[in-house]
């Protein structure tokens, strides 16, 4: 199996740059190289579609297994190049007292998107990324929203020259992918979208999002309802529930909007959830043939479906979280609690 090979290859490499006692400043370039997201291990993990259905698991694990192995020999090394500089400087006095340091966390929002994507990593989703400054026609037109759509108001889009948006949505990488690959494709999209809208508890003017698309042959509605089931159950856990309500979005059809069951009052009714025992989480819906004509896909052939979320949100809903520009304030006494 080539991609598993090539695994091994990556790992033999990196053994024996190891052996060669690199310099400090190449460790960190070793680094960046291999776990980096433009590395060599995100570079293989892309071509997860070649890998059979029944070895995607396998490749996945073998991936991780990797990426922490690397993680974990980079470290020792580096810790190793901080020991050797401090006891060449001075003698460590052992009596002193401990000096407390405060340690540093990863942002409340990468991890929920780590999460997120590693969870349809195991569905058999690879990543794609897309331009934050988009076409009108990608953002727009393509995706069937029309001219005197409210989406297009100046109070929502940012328009820049040149016929050129900040994207409103991750969509358009959706758009970007269909026209750069033929089906069967499989992806989520993740990345930073903007909205001119007011600032305060409950909007930014601009906050992320992750969509997923996938496209085949006898795509059936039956099959995200069954993703999204398995996705939230692994996100808020086994005995989350989840329904789905019928709603409008320009670019599938049909159209549904999707509730989980409040995970902080069990269903009975809380402030987060208004009282309802449910919380909104994403849209999603069949892919419309419309979609398809833009970017020339046989509608007649091929079905699809997509849905959208919102990190923050997803962020906010699983920890009770009560005013957005906590994300963005940078305050260490919110920041340290994740």
């Amino acid at each position: 199996m080539p991609l598993f090979q090539e695994l091994e290859n990556i790992r033999a490499a990196f053994l024996d740059e190891l052996k060669k006692k690199p310099a400090l400043s190449d460790l960190e370039t070793l680094k960046v190289k291999l776990l980096g997201r433009k590395g060599r291990l995100n570079d293989v993990f892309k071509n997860i579609r070649l890998v059979a259905d029944d070895n995607k698991k396998q490749f996945g694990h073998a991936i991780n297994e990797l990426k922490q192995e690397i993680h974990d020999k980079i470290e020792a090394e580096l810790s190793e190049h901080s020991y050797n500089s401090q006891s060449s400087k001075s003698k460590i006095d052992l009596t002193l007292p401990e000096i407390t340091i405060p340690k540093g966390s990863i942002h409340p929002l990468s991890q929920t998107l780590d999460e997120i994507v590693s969870i349809f990593h195991r569905l058999g989703f690879d990543v794609t990324e897309g331009p934050e400054v988009e076409t009108e026609w990608n953002n727009f037109d393509a995706l069937n929203i029309a001219k005197d759509h409210p989406a297009r108001d100046m109070q929502d889009t940012f328009f820049l020259k040149n016929g050129h948006v900040l994207r409103t949505h991750t969509s358009p990488t959706q758009i970007r992918l269909m026209q750069s690959e033929k089906p069967p494709i499989r992806s989520i999209m993740p990345g930073r979208v903007y909205r001119n809208e007011s600032i305060n508890s409950r909007s930014y003017c601009l906050f992320h999002q992750v969509e997923g698309l996938y496209i085949d042959e006898n795509v059936t509605f039956s099959e995200l309802k069954a993703t999204l089931d398995l996705f939230f159950r692994e996100y808020y856990g086994s005995d989350v529930k989840v329904r789905f309500r019928p709603s409008y979005f320009p670019f599938t059809e049909p159209s549904s909007e999707v509730d989980v069951s409040c995970n902080l009052c069990g269903g009975k009714g809380c402030r987060v959830c208004k009282y309802t025992g449910w919380l909104e989480t994403l849209g999603c819906g069949m892919v419309d043939p419309k979609v398809f004509q833009s970017v020339d896909y046989d509608a007649e052939k091929y079905t699809g479906y997509a849905f959208g979320m919102g990190i923050e949100r997803m962020t906010m809903l699983k920890y009770g979280i009560n005013d957005l520009r906590l994300f963005y304030e940078n305050d260490h006494r919110f920041l340290e609690q994740f």
